[in-house]
């Protein structure tokens, strides 16, 4: 047993309230879907539109409330979708604009919201735009992209790096100048100075809003501008690791030139415009330097992207004082602005193995998805998460992700999270698919399968079903204040206060000990159940915490923290 002393408050300053009707989305659960591995109908080995549609009264059976579709669209797929060489169309290994169209039916049939990717920074090299824009100096889209002169040695006309690795400048024959990318080679940095770019990009989200989508998620929202002089990076402070890995040398520069420019707000507000004819919504992926101070300044005002996620959470730091310090740090910056918190998606080790380990406890899946599910802000889920899924294991061999390829064997890419969904035990591939899948199903993912774990009441499924029919029970989760208290490790401490309601006090045993700590401002509360952990006030404030375990409390209306700001 771990004891801990006494524990005292402070109060990250909270944004506005809201009115439900117009920010409904503040209560609302996002769910990631993958779709090259949620479910394949056409027995190619990969998930597909009709797939997912199958899938949604499962969806729906969790209580979530947004889908969010990675992409679907025509593509090389060199990145897997991320490269795009038709904004407007489906890709056939997908499936057709008319399955979208009823998967789009049958989500609002059934009480949900649709959310898709809009990847605007930059398109697939196979692009009709970079066809076009390559072919001279003086066609009608030669500046639609990021050209630039070399230096007079021939070299790039500065130092910004790839976040996949190398420059992020690639020579092009046909021109005799450089071109930008970001990411892969083959996906050539679009021109955001340019306002014909801007107006093809809100034409082509405006495409999927005709056909009925409910929101976007604005992949690298960070990067559609660059330094029109092209000054060079100066080197980063630290080596920063939170969006790339400690082998990638793309962490070693301050990143002021090559992405978040200040042109970014002007666009950001043309596409909250756009939404607003609508009553869609936008979250934002933010990979900036400092990303919880753009997440504010993206979210603030009213007038941009109503609200952003960042990789803060996506790390392997999973002690109590990190995940205090980057709720407070964003509510301390943020003016009328929102997050979303993430702790898992296509793009990060499965959290169970991030912060679990090799063996992960089944009640770290409860553990986690309640403490997500009880910060201040919109809790975005990724599939598999509910089913307490691990990281694969993917041998080389068999890697189809390129940064992986390119960064292995210290860094093995992101193939381990992507892996397909299981759904039956004893079916082929776990009823994912009838053929080869593309990327394999991993065994250990057999016992955690959907069938079984929905006649198992325990399961981490269930839980997750439970709580987040639970969640909608209390406001002040979702609405509420929050402020922390000082803990020591590995307890999270803090409060969610509400006007006129009773406030409720939340405490996350992060460790796999138990805990035991005696919390003054628990003396008022009393035990609020149906949330389905176990943890325990042994009345004088006296707090014990179950291995992986939380306990939730209540406190008469009117009751806060003596440093609580509403």
């Amino acid at each position: 047993m771990i004891n801990t002393p006494a524990i005292s408050a402070t109060q990250a300053a909270p944004s506005a309230p809201a009115t439900a009707a117009t920010d409904w989305w503040r209560d609302a659960i996002i769910y990631q879907v993958y779709p090259r591995s949620y479910l394949d109908t056409d027995g190619d080995g990969v998930g597909d539109l009709p797939g997912i549609t199958a899938r949604l009264d499962y969806i729906a059976s969790l209580g979530v409330d947004i889908v969010w579709l990675s992409p679907f669209f025509k593509s090389p797929m060199k990145d897997f979708g991320y490269d795009i060489s038709d904004y407007c169309d489906v890709d056939p290994l997908f499936g057709t604009l008319a399955d979208f169209d009823a998967l789009v039916a049958r989500a609002h049939a059934l009480g949900l919201k649709i959310m898709i990717d809009q990847v605007m920074s930059h398109t697939a090299e196979a692009h009709p735009w970079f066809a076009e824009s390559r072919a001279s100096r003086d066609n009608p889209k030669a500046d639609w992209y990021v050209w630039a002169d070399p230096l007079p040695d021939g070299n790039p006309p500065n130092n910004w790096l790839s976040v996949f690795g190398g420059s992020s400048w690639q020579w092009d024959t046909r021109r005799r100048q450089y071109y930008m990318h970001n990411f892969l080679v083959s996906q050539p940095q679009l021109n955001f100075h340019n306002p014909e770019v801007q107006q093809a990009q809100l034409d082509v989200l405006r495409f999927w809003l005709e056909r009925g989508v409910d929101g976007a998620r604005m992949d690298a929202c960070d990067y559609y501008f660059h330094d029109r002089q092209l000054r060079s990076n100066p080197p980063a402070a630290a080596h920063d690791t939170g969006l790339t890995t400690a082998v990638n040398p793309y962490g070693m520069q301050s990143h002021l030139y090559d992405k978040t420019q200040p042109d970014n707000i002007a666009f950001l507000r043309r596409v909250r415009t756009l939404l607003d004819e609508y009553g869609a919504i936008a979250i934002g992926e933010v990979g900036a330097d400092d990303a919880l101070a753009v997440m504010a300044e993206y979210t603030s005002g009213g007038d941009k992207l109503h609200m952003a996620y960042s990789f803060s959470l996506l790390t392997p730091d999973f002690s109590a004082a990190h995940i205090r310090q980057q709720v407070e740090d964003f509510e301390a910056r943020v003016q009328g602005g929102w997050a979303s918190w993430s702790v898992g998606n296509h793009d990060s080790v499965r959290v169970m193995t991030r912060w679990g380990g090799e063996q992960p406890s089944p009640a770290l899946a409860r553990l986690v998805l309640a403490m997500q599910c009880s910060l201040r802000g919109t809790p975005c889920l990724y599939q598999g998460d509910e089913l307490a899924l691990s990281e694969a294991e993917v041998p080389f061999e068999l890697l189809q992700d390129p940064y992986g390829i390119a960064f292995w064997p210290e860094f093995k890419g992101r193939d381990g999270c992507r892996t397909p969904m299981p759904w039956t035990p004893e079916a082929p591939n776990a009823g994912f698919t009838d053929g080869a899948p593309w990327l394999p199903v991993a065994a250990p993912h057999l016992a955690r399968a959907v069938a079984k774990q929905e006649g198992e009441a325990d399961s981490p499924l269930n839980f997750a079903r439970r709580f987040i029919a639970w969640r909608r029970t209390q406001p002040q989760l979702t609405r509420g204040a929050i402020a922390f208290f000082d803990a020591p490790e590995p307890v999270l401490a803090f409060t969610r206060s509400l006007d006129g309601m009773p406030a409720v006090l939340a405490a996350f045993n992060l460790s796999d000990g138990e805990v035991a700590f005696e919390w003054p401002q628990a003396l008022e509360a009393s035990d609020l159940g149906g949330h389905g952990l176990s943890g325990s006030h042994e009345g004088k404030g006296r707090i014990t915490l179950p291995p992986y375990g939380a306990w939730y409390g209540s406190v008469k209306a009117g009751w806060a923290p003596a440093s609580a700001v509403k």
